[in-house]
């Protein structure tokens, strides 16, 4: 000990053990509490050793017997977080409101279907007929493959190349930087 405290190195070792010994106990005592969320039971482990750590100095020099006290801090430190998120206003996240309409715009629905009608216009016969059966009448690659008369792979190639055509025909829509 220097000075009433006990050296760097010896709390390191003390933790280290004190996490090996009852670590996996308190991390499934804890995600029992949070009901299996990984995430929460994890932090409040942490929280809990945090606990230790700071009370290192005066817990037992016997590190097998301060279970109780460790499961004690975990359970409390477990109803506070508890507590604290019901306590707490439920978050929404307002996202882009850009998108959003105050209802179903006519106009809007009508302009959409005349570009994409002359977006389909633009592109080869295949390319139109693989587009009409997978999404306008929702077969499976294997459904179309069987009308269109083409084996199942060129469905799916056929597909991928008509959505390419179809995007760089309509624009993707997104914001150009």
């Amino acid at each position: 000990m220097v000075g009433g405290h006990r050296a760097p190195a010896d709390a390191d070792r003390r933790m280290q053990e004190l996490h090996e010994l009852h670590g996996p106990a308190l991390h499934r005592f804890l995600l029992r509490w949070t009901m299996g969320d990984r995430q929460v039971a994890e932090d409040l482990l942490q929280e809990t050793f945090l606990r230790a750590w700071k009370n290192l100095a005066q817990l037992n020099a016997d590190l097998t017997t301060i279970r109780p006290w460790l499961f004690t801090v975990a359970r409390r430190i477990a109803i506070d977080a508890s507590r604290a998120k019901q306590a707490r206003v439920a978050e929404i996240g307002v996202g882009d409101m850009s998108d959003r309409t105050t209802g179903v715009d006519e106009i809007d629905r009508m302009l959409d279907g005349h570009t994409v009608r002359a977006a389909l216009a633009t592109l080869s016969v295949d390319h139109r007929q693989v587009l009409l059966e997978i999404y306008y009448r929702g077969r499976s690659v294997a459904e179309a493959a069987r009308i269109l008369g083409v084996p199942e792979g060129t469905v799916k190639s056929r597909t991928y190349h008509a959505l390419r055509a179809l995007r760089s025909a309509v624009g993707s829509g997104q914001p150009q930087d």
